[in-house]
């Protein structure tokens, strides 16, 4: 298993490298090779317009990380922000936060952001905004959680006796126990977000031509999935594969630092 996750992020980390040090064009065509199977020269084949796939691929990648960690910082920033200040304070600001998060639970987060999509009109701005609406409550969640049981701790009660003020407590108790489970629920969060993604570049609600796209090229691979398997395929695989890594990731950093699986161990 660990063996398949060093493969790929070698293979990811090496055509990032190839992308940094080569001024190849990833919407160069070449009309002569449109749709041509792996060969030397392009090592993943073209694709319908003559362009080299492999490097349609990392240019994906960097798009879709870029628009992922701002996603992943707006969410985050808004979602930590509620959820701290309503499990510290309680009382009906609680409520009102609880029966938020509730009703947008209520609806699958992809359905939230294909609708706010179709809303703004496609865009890589209003990709952001799309994915960023509904991503926060799994961070607030926890950081309400989180807070809930961290501000009923005795040194928290002993900073409040020594007549610490909320910010205080906020600022150096609390917000840093978040840190250990924040982490691993942005990690899978970012999992989720690259299907996401690539999910609304599929139905033409994302990322727009010509910039590079997973799932604008996972689209335009179906129609040709009879001619040339090789394009959707290696797109899938591509997705399948980061999405996979990302997700061991998560998983391993919920081992380690989970406390009572290292007690029992």
């Amino acid at each position: 298993m660990k063996k398949l996750v060093f493969f790929i992020v070698f293979f990811w980390l090496f055509g990032l490298i190839i992308k940094l040090f080569t001024a190849f064009d990833s919407n160069q065509m070449i009309f002569d090779e449109i749709l041509i199977k792996p060969n030397f020269s392009s090592w993943l084949g073209r694709d319908d317009y003559g362009r080299d796939i492999f490097h349609r691929l990392i240019d994906g990648f960097l798009n879709s990380f870029e628009i992922i960690f701002i996603v992943t910082a707006i969410s985050s920033f808004i979602g930590v922000f509620i959820g701290v200040i309503s499990g510290y304070f309680g009382g009906k600001l609680d409520q009102i936060v609880r029966y938020i998060t509730t009703l947008f639970m209520a609806f699958p987060g992809i359905l939230l952001a294909i609708a706010f999509a179709a809303i703004l009109s496609p865009g890589k701005f209003n990709l952001i905004l799309a994915l960023s609406i509904g991503s926060w409550v799994g961070y607030a969640r926890l950081a309400r959680a989180q807070t809930i049981l961290i501000k009923s701790l005795d040194f928290v009660k002993a900073s409040k006796s020594m007549g610490g003020s909320h910010r205080l407590i906020i600022v150096n108790h609390i917000l840093p126990s978040l840190k250990t489970p924040l982490t691993v629920e942005a990690t899978y969060a970012i999992a989720g977000l690259i299907i996401a993604e690539a999910s609304l570049s599929f139905i033409g609600l994302g990322l727009q031509a010509p910039m590079a796209s997973w799932g604008g090229m996972m689209r335009d691979g179906v129609r040709f999935l009879l001619v040339s398997p090789h394009y959707a395929l290696f797109v899938g695989l591509s997705i399948m594969s980061l999405v996979y890594c990302i997700n061991y990731l998560g998983d391993f950093l919920h081992k380690k630092w989970d406390i009572k699986s290292s007690e029992n161990k």
